[in-house]
């Protein structure tokens, strides 16, 4: 069966130009994906940019170690509930609105990320680059998306009863010589 309205594409819509990562040697294949995922929820829920809660919802389903950072979360199926139901719900209130809360400075060339969302994927790399141990990787982009307290990525988890704050310090915590260097914490 054929549709009665014929198929376009999200530029013929209006919506959001297409983002490559598969081109960005500085993201590793697992994040690559990670975005694409994320292009394709922002797409799904007629979003014009990918946000940092698109990111979040797509690590959560694709990158096994981000996952884990909240595996021992008792609030983590309400925050799969609110994710899920971003496009019938939670999310309605952000649609036509640019995630930007001003504190992440803009990166002009991240076409089809909303502002934070290209911060996040700048600083993503950055830490990538200070370990020196490869690629960006879905945890340093986990990082990334939850350095403003104003993300989309924060203010769902905070709906969901996880602290932000907390998790990024998890994330830290798992990171050879966490973020700033020197020697593992906790011992790892």
């Amino acid at each position: 069966m054929h549709p009665r309205i014929p198929r376009q594409s999200a530029r013929d819509q209006g919506g959001l130009p297409p983002v490559n990562p598969d081109d960005d040697a500085r993201l590793s294949a697992a994040l690559a994906a990670v975005v694409s995922g994320a292009r394709r929820r922002a797409l799904r829920d007629g979003d014009r940019q990918i946000d940092s809660a698109h990111l979040l919802h797509s690590l959560l389903d694709a990158d096994p170690e981000a996952y884990a950072v909240f595996e021992a979360e008792p609030q983590l199926p309400r925050l799969l509930g609110y994710l899920v139901q971003r496009s019938i719900g939670y999310g309605l209130r952000w649609q036509g609105i640019v995630e930007d809360s001003g504190a992440v400075p803009v990166v002009p060339s991240a076409e089809g990320f909303s502002p934070l969302a290209a911060g996040a994927m700048e600083y993503a790399c950055a830490r990538a680059d200070h370990r020196g141990d490869g690629p960006a990787s879905g945890i340093d982009l986990l990082a990334a998306i939850l350095v403003d307290p104003e993300s989309r990525a924060a203010e769902v988890l905070g709906r969901a009863g996880i602290d932000a704050r907390a998790v990024f310090t998890r994330i830290d915590d798992r990171l050879p010589g966490g973020f700033r260097g020197g020697q593992p914490r906790n011992g790892r």
